[in-house]
């Protein structure tokens, strides 16, 4: 289940967050800095404000390295009954020795630890996070002005984290100047959560105020109750258009025999492919055109929930063929194909990939499959999935 992290500047902002939806009230400076901490009295009205009907987290601030500053400053803000502390973890050699410092308060609040996409991300301290008992894992990004988080950070690098989180039995959560276009695609990577503050505060940018209208649109891009199995048969065993089938379309593909079709064209990755020895040693250029076919929707398209953005496609195709050597180039196109037909909307669709370096010009296979009937029922696709989260989400 993926959540909804609204950063709020006071207690009125997080009255608005709370009635719009989101799921964990995040109190923050965000004229501050990346992690600009509010005073622990302002922290402490939000708690108040919220009385428990959401968890509220709070954070430490832009802070030194220095394991005294941080454990100070992470005791004062646990002491204002927030449910969760974001620990903010710069490149330092300290950093380590910082995260054993704040260990002591893993009984009284859970620990968030947040790294940042341009400035020093290192999944591997998800090890050291584990070990001193905090209880989730976050990456933000610290120059709010040098782009968003994928700017940063492809979704493969992401998808890393989101694993190496899970497999030390952390939370993972995403964040750092993320648009409406972004949630389908970070979906896919099942995070725990997703932080919002800039989204949520409309033209204005990050330091205005919220605005209720943005953050409904947010709120409804975020399943309440997503589905968060993995796609059988894909290897990158994140990729499930389940999450998406919750809110996104109307149209009953049995009803409405109307389609339209969305492309993506002269997609090339370097791709680890191919049967003969020699083929393992460097990738291959790899060209894919992927033909979809979608349910016409029952009203004109008008924002990220009435489309199936092709980004989604690109970046499942990049998932794919991240993780391991594929010997055919069969077994591509089947799993570039099962991976769109996975989603609800989509009737039919073509895949062509076709390899690049192999001489003067290019081979490959071209493939058509088309959902059968029987399957195209929406509610199917929620039936005997196992949620994924270990510990309970923020």
């Amino acid at each position: 289940m993926t959540q909804f992290l609204a950063s709020v500047i006071d207690a009125e902002e997080a009255g608005i967050a709370l009635a719009h939806g989101a799921d964990i009230i995040d109190a923050k400076d965000p004229s501050s800095g990346a992690l600009g901490a509010l005073a622990p009295d302002e922290v402490r009205m939000i708690v108040e404000a919220v009385a428990g009907r959401r968890p509220v987290s709070a954070v430490t601030g832009d802070l030194p390295m220095e394991p005294k500053t941080i454990l100070a400053a992470a005791s004062s803000l646990a002491a204002t009954g927030v449910t969760y502390l974001k620990i903010g973890l710069f490149p330092s050699a300290q950093r380590e020795a910082c995260i054993r410092a704040v260990a002591a308060l893993a009984d009284r609040v859970k620990l968030v630890g947040v790294m940042f996409a341009d400035n020093g991300a290192d999944a591997g301290l998800a090890t050291a996070m584990a070990d001193a008992g905090f209880h989730a894992a976050m990456i933000d990004t610290a120059d709010k002005s040098r782009g968003r988080l994928l700017d940063h950070l492809d979704p493969v690098r992401l998808n890393a984290f989101v694993e190496a989180c899970h497999d030390r039995k952390l939370l993972a959560g995403l964040a750092g100047s993320l648009e409406l276009p972004d949630i389908p695609r970070l979906l896919l990577l099942a995070p725990d959560f997703l932080g919002f503050r800039g989204a949520l505060c409309g033209a204005g940018g990050r330091t205005s105020r919220i605005d209720p209208r943005a953050t409904d649109e947010v709120r409804e891009l975020i399943p309440p109750d997503p589905v968060s199995a993995p796609l059988a048969g894909l290897t990158a065993g994140k990729v499930d258009y389940r999450l998406l089938a919750a809110r996104c379309f109307s149209a009953d593909p049995r009803k409405n025999g109307a389609t339209d079709r969305i492309f993506v064209h002269d997609f090339v990755l370097p791709v680890r492919i191919g049967a003969y020895a020699r083929e393992r040693a460097t990738p291959q250029n790899v060209r894919f055109n992927v033909d979809i076919d979608v349910s016409r929707s029952d009203h004109v398209p008008e924002n990220m929930r009435d489309v199936l953005s092709y980004d989604i496609v690109t970046d499942g195709i990049r998932m794919i063929v991240a993780p391991e050597h594929i010997s055919l180039v069969e077994t591509l196109a089947e799993r570039v194909a099962a991976l769109v037909l996975a989603h609800p909307r989509v009737a039919r669709v073509m895949v062509r990939v076709e390899k690049l370096d192999v001489g003067p010009g290019s081979v490959g296979v071209e493939i058509v499959r088309e959902r059968a009937a029987e399957t195209g029922a929406v509610h199917q696709l929620f039936s005997g999935a196992a949620g994924s989260p270990t510990k309970s989400a923020p």
